[in-house]
């Protein structure tokens, strides 16, 4: 399908307020699917909320709502660890501690986005914006791939609180839409000499804190934006979003065991041309 009639059909589809139960279950396929991915799942719904004519503050914080999904998803797959973190066990990654690497990790990018917020929004969640992220991230990911650095940590109870910060700092380019969040911890994990499993698996748990307090902000600052109809079209991205997710984050993991992060990279150089040529 040219690109061409790939708009003219997503235009077609949002005749449908976006309001609609169809718009809510399309992004929230896309969120689940993309979130844990290293492929950006904010490139991908800024993409498609442009495809569907949906954009604006309320489209941008849907998207951010609809998070809370696959958040959730995380949270039951990795059930053990979350609860290691409230009732302390052998493993150095739980009680205290575990939550302090959490919040390490979470520091860097939590005041980066705090002070950046208003600018991130009005002016980096445009198509362009997020083709150059994807091009970026792609090309980092080659690198950090090619890198002959030693993967010495093989589980996250190996994590110290130096290697937590430093993934931390990693994160915050993630506040580039399209650069991908899994993508730039997973890298700094892989960077810092974490096993590649290791590194996407902290990846995930490491999202939960920060996601939360993210989506957290936004809704606090535009919760005026929705009506109590919006509340079920909400409901419905949400549960979308939590199956997808949890399917991506079980291949991903499954995947990491025979594949590198190099055809990831391949798809988000492929993704460029397409975004560039239906929206530049």
């Amino acid at each position: 399908m040219e690109v061409g009639t790939a708009r003219s059909f997503f235009s077609l589809l949002a005749i449908i307020p976006m309001t609609s139960y169809f718009n809510a279950i399309i992004l929230g396929i896309v969120e689940g699917l993309t979130e844990f991915l290293p492929v950006s799942s904010t490139g991908h719904l800024i993409i498609t909320g442009h495809l569907l004519n949906f954009t604006g503050p309320k489209a941008e914080t849907f998207d951010i709502v609809i998070q809370l999904g696959a958040i959730l998803a995380v949270v039951i797959l990795y059930w053990p660890r979350f609860m290691g973190l409230v009732r302390p066990t052998a493993s150095p990654f739980s009680g205290v501690k575990g939550l302090y690497l959490l919040f390490l990790t979470s520091l860097p990018a939590s005041l980066a986005g705090l002070l950046a917020h208003d600018l991130i929004k009005a002016y980096l969640f445009t198509p362009i914006t997020v083709a150059f992220a994807l091009a970026t991230g792609a090309v980092a990911i080659f690198l950090v791939e090619k890198l002959p650095i030693k993967k010495s940590i093989t589980t996250l109870d190996e994590i110290t609180p130096w290697l937590a910060l430093g993934i931390g700092f990693w994160q915050c380019l993630a506040l580039w839409p399209g650069f991908s969040r899994s993508a730039s911890t997973i890298m700094g994990g892989m960077f810092l000499g974490l096993h590649r499993k290791v590194a996407a698996e902290y990846s995930f748990v490491a999202a939960v804190p920060i996601m939360v307090a993210a989506t957290s902000y936004d809704m606090f600052k535009n919760w005026q934006l929705f009506r109590p109809d919006d509340i079920p079209v909400i409901a419905l991205g949400f549960i979308f979003s939590f199956i997808s997710a949890a399917i991506a984050v079980k291949t991903f993991i499954a995947l990491l065991g025979k594949l590198t992060l190099r055809p990831f990279a391949c798809y988000r150089l492929a993704l460029v041309p397409f975004i560039l040529w239906a929206f530049w």
